[in-house]
């Protein structure tokens, strides 16, 4: 999350400028806000910079899909939740979304799916960084005897790092309803 004074960031992407408007004026007490007016646009401003995207799908100019699609294609870390009045389908099962909500959308699920996105991608990064300090320590475990592992200040750091991510990790999954992940590294 790299907004202005720590908040996260949104780009919302609609060809209806009066709705982007309205999501913005929504948001913007919480988020630091951007609009692209179009796919094109959306295109040109999207970046590692953004942490929610907020995407149309239908726009005359380049659809969200298309959007969506360039956006994974370049490998950007933001989420990106549809928000469109586009019913799913199954072909939302071929989507590359973070979320998928439809108009008309009310200010609490705007931001409701933002918060949404944001511990989903924090819980991603604590696993990952549980995952890299769990194998650390394996390697530690299997390499260095145990007597010297306890005299270890570093060690016994990383047994307190390690606890506390997992209570982190535990915490987002029930906030997020995961039910029974695999934590065996």
């Amino acid at each position: 999350m790299s907004g202005q004074e720590g908040r996260a960031t949104v780009l919302i992407v609609d060809d209806e400028e009066r709705v982007a408007e309205t999501y913005k004026i929504r948001l913007r007490d919480d988020y630091a806000v951007d609009i692209a007016t179009g796919g094109r646009e959306a295109l040109e401003m999207v970046d590692d910079g953004y942490d929610v995207v907020l995407l149309d799908r239908r726009m005359p100019d380049v659809s969200g899909d298309e959007v969506l699609e360039e956006i994974r294609d370049r490998g950007l870390s933001c989420k990106v939740v549809m928000v469109t009045a586009v019913d799913p389908d199954v072909t939302l099962v071929e989507m590359d979304c973070d979320d998928y909500i439809v108009k008309p959308v009310a200010k609490n699920e705007l931001h409701e799916a933002i918060d949404r996105a944001l511990r989903i991608a924090t819980y991603g990064e604590r696993r990952q960084e549980l995952g890299a300090k769990k194998l650390k320590r394996n390697v530690l475990e299997v390499e260095m005897h145990e007597e010297e592992l306890q005299q270890s200040d570093q060690y016994q750091a990383l047994e307190a790092e390690i606890e506390a991510l997992e209570t982190e990790v535990d915490e987002l999954e029930a906030e997020l309803g995961i039910e029974e992940v695999d934590r065996f590294l």
